[in-house]
C-alpha cells in the first residue's frame, strides 16, 4: 500500500517540473471523463490531500483560462483522443515525462537510476490499485496497448493535443503526452507539456 510521504517523495522526484501536471480527484460519475475534466480545471482537490503538482504554468492563464494550459475536449470526446494502456506501458509514460521536450541530454532509456525512475512511476500509479485502468493521448498506443515508451524516449511520441493554443506571457506551448488513471474511487491526471 502507497503512503502519502512516499506518492508525494516519487512525485517530487519524478515529476516537479514547472511544465508538468499532476493532480487525482474523486471518482464520482460512471463516465470518468467528467471527472478528468473537473481535475483539469482544477475544480476538485485531492482527495486524500496528498501533493499536486501545478507548477508556475498555472499561475499564467489566470481566472480567465481555469484549465490552462489545457483546451480539454468534451467529455463526449475523450474515446477519440485516448487510448488504453496496459499497466507497464503507464509505468514507462510516467518514466519518460521526466525527460526534456527539446533537448534532453540523457533520455531514461540510457539513465543509470532508470530503475530508480521505473520504480517512482510504479509507486505513483500504485496509489489507484491494481484495478485501475489506464488511457493515454499518445497515438502509439491506438494499434498497441503496450507501446516502447522508453525506448522511443518523450521527443519520439507523438500525441492528441489536449492543450490550449492561447498565447500568453510569451509562452508557446508544443506538444504534450498525458497519462490517466482511473479507479472505482479516484482519477489521476499526469501530463507532460512542452514549452519555451
Amino acid at each position: 500500500m502507497v503512503t502519502g510521504p512516499a506518492w508525494n517523495a516519487a512525485a517530487l522526484r519524478l515529476l516537479d517540473d514547472p511544465y508538468t501536471f499532476v493532480a487525482t480527484g474523486p471518482r464520482r460519475h460512471e463516465d470518468w471523463a467528467h471527472d478528468v475534466l473537473a481535475v483539469l480545471y482544477r475544480a476538485v482537490p485531492d482527495p486524500r490531500g496528498w501533493i499536486r503538482l501545478d507548477g508556475e504554468i498555472n499561475d499564467i492563464g489566470g481566472p480567465a483560462l481555469p484549465a490552462y494550459p489545457f483546451d480539454p475536449p468534451a467529455a463526449a470526446e475523450f474515446p477519440g483522443r485516448l487510448y488504453r494502456l496496459e499497466a507497464e506501458a503507464a509505468v514507462a509514460a510516467l518514466a519518460v515525462m521526466t525527460e526534456e521536450w527539446q533537448a534532453e541530454p540523457a533520455p531514461v532509456r540510457s539513465r543509470e537510476d532508470r530503475d530508480a525512475v521505473l520504480a517512482d512511476a510504479r509507486t505513483l500509479l500504485g496509489r489507484y490499485g491494481p484495478g485501475a485502468g489506464y488511457w493515454t493521448n499518445a497515438t502509439a498506443a491506438a494499434s498497441d496497448p503496450a507501446p516502447d515508451f522508453v525506448g522511443a524516449g518523450l521527443q519520439g511520441t507523438r500525441s492528441h493535443g489536449f492543450l490550449t493554443s492561447a498565447y500568453l506571457c510569451g509562452l508557446d506551448l508544443f506538444d504534450d503526452l498525458g497519462l490517466i488513471v482511473v479507479s472505482d474511487d479516484e482519477v489521476g491526471v499526469f501530463w507532460s507539456i512542452g514549452a519555451y
